[in-house]
């Protein structure tokens, strides 16, 4: 059987204002590619679908465009969970419409699993498919429960515990499959995530995953990464497109599994190209050097975070200039390079004599430290200096 393991689509997400829906549709295009060139037989999106409890329709009619597309009339199983943007109640309203397609669409946690044959594989697949676990959706589940008071009251064990009673009715016949929308302790984290681990009462130990299954497909942080650790094998398939400039230099990509009942899955990353690049510029040659960045057509199809250096402020008509000639420019942080230096002449100004003059002395020598002999010399000099002036005034 092969799945694909993808999350944090983050659908309607703009940055700083710009929309990035024709991106995200460029993606959704690019994945289904992906599952009929690789021919995948079942799909799981871990959480965040969206990325507000009320996403532009735009955003919305994308997403069961999307899923309809992936489940291809019921032939391939697509499993979406809620996660922390999502709202839960709203993603899971067209269940009964998405049922009859092969969609399984979990607002919020429970103790069911879900046992779903796999058209093309002829295999059975099992997934605990736990959607965004917060304190208050737990209890919801939990207080239903006859042995809620067997429940600690730490989050940490309150989801190993909640695993390990969704996975008991795993077979050794099936392909048996967790995923969840949660923070594990020592994923690394980026500016765009809306953190779910407050003070760390949200975080899950790696060896709280669940041990009976064969994989665990996370969402939430957006940067690939393996859990270490864990029990199991468990990953983040990370967001589909750079969503900060935190995320400068993370390949981006979708997680495949080929995998049998009772076997180790072999794992792929496949890398994705959707999207524009988020850049850097440091123009330490001032508006000068932005301007021949500008004529060149560098990075022409990017998001720009640019640092001017510059020894006057911009003028209305320059920055009118960038944002015309570079729409995808998104900050402009001028820094001030004459301020910086009459900073630290201020600072060196109030330093003592002695460490001014080591400071000298390394700039002259390249490097070499004065000794206590000579420095105490210099010293001496000065004070005869001062003593002889005051002697003829």
């Amino acid at each position: 059987m092969r799945i694909l393991h993808t999350a944090d689509w983050h659908l309607g997400k703009t940055l700083e204002g710009r929309s990035r829906l024709p991106e995200q549709e460029e993606f959704i295009d690019e994945l289904i590619g992906i599952v009929e060139d690789q021919n995948i037989d079942a799909v799981l999106m871990a959480g965040d679908a969206f990325d507000t409890v009320n996403p532009p329709a735009a955003a919305e009619q994308l997403f069961y465009e999307a899923i309809t597309r992936l489940s291809d009339k019921g032939r391939r199983p697509t499993v979406v969970i809620a996660g922390n943007h999502d709202n839960p109640d709203r993603l899971a309203a067209a269940t009964p419409l998405a049922g009859y397609q092969g969609i399984h669409l979990i607002g919020y946690p429970t103790f069911d699993l879900l046992n779903i044959e796999v058209p093309h594989a002829d295999e059975r697949l099992m997934v605990a498919a736990l959607a965004y676990p917060s304190e208050a959706r737990l209890q919801e589940v939990l207080s239903a429960d006859s042995d809620e008071t067997q429940m600690r009251d730490k989050y940490n064990d309150k989801i190993k515990n909640l695993f390990s009673r969704m996975c008991l009715p795993f077979r050794k016949d099936s392909v048996n499959m967790a995923m969840s929308h949660i923070y594990v302790a020592g994923g690394s984290t980026t500016d765009s995530e809306r953190p779910i681990e407050v003070g760390g009462a949200y975080t899950v130990g790696a060896d709280s995953l669940p041990e009976a299954a064969q994989y665990v497909a996370l969402g939430h942080l957006h940067r690939p990464q393996d859990v270490k650790r864990a029990n199991t094998m468990a990953r983040y398939s990370g967001s589909p497109l750079a969503y900060s400039f935190s995320e400068i230099g993370y390949t981006k990509s979708v997680t495949i599994l080929d995998v049998k009942p009772q076997e180790t899955p072999e794992l792929t990353e496949l890398p994705l190209s959707s999207g524009k690049p988020l850049v850097r510029i440091r123009a330490k040659g001032g508006i000068e050097e932005v301007y021949q960045w500008l004529d060149e057509g560098r990075d022409n199809q990017a998001w720009v975070d640019l640092e001017v250096y510059l020894t006057d402020n911009l003028s209305l008509e320059q920055i009118h200039r960038l944002r015309k000639e570079h729409p995808g420019i998104i900050h402009i942080r001028p820094i001030f390079e004459r301020s910086h230096s009459e900073l630290e002449r201020k600072r060196e100004a109030n330093l003592p004599i002695d460490e001014m003059f080591r400071r000298f002395y390394e700039k002259q020598t390249g490097g070499a430290q004065p000794d206590q002999e000579l420095t105490s010399l210099f010293l001496e000099l000065i004070n005869e200096d001062s003593s002889l002036k005051e002697g003829t005034r």
